[in-house]
C-alpha cells in the first residue's frame, strides 16, 4: 500500500488496458474510479502489485459488480 498513489492507473494484467484509477488509498485497501462506471472500494488482499504509477488487481479477489464495470469500462470506445 506504501507505494500506492492517488492518480496511479489501475489494471488486471501487466501490459493490459487500464480501466480506471485510484481515487484515495486506505489502510484496508483502495477507492478506486472505473471508467463509465463510477467509485468502487477494493480490499488489500486483491491487489497483486504496484509499481510505476501502476495498481494491478486480482480478478478473483473483485466482487460481481466491480468485474463487470471493468468488463464495460471502455465500451463507450468502441461505439
Amino acid at each position: 500500500m506504501a507505494r500506492v498513489q492517488v492518480g496511479d492507473q489501475v489494471y488486471l494484467e501487466e501490459g493490459g488496458s487500464s480501466f480506471g484509477a485510484v481515487r484515495g488509498v486506505q489502510r484496508h485497501g483502495l477507492h478506486i474510479y472505473v471508467e463509465n462506471a463510477g467509485d468502487f472500494d477494493v480490499r488489500a488482499d486483491a491487489i497483486k502489485a504496484a509499481h510505476d504509477g501502476k495498481v494491478l488487481l486480482l480478478e478473483s479477489k473483485l466482487g460481481p459488480a466491480l468485474r463487470t464495470a471493468i468488463a464495460h469500462a471502455h465500451t463507450a470506445e468502441r461505439r
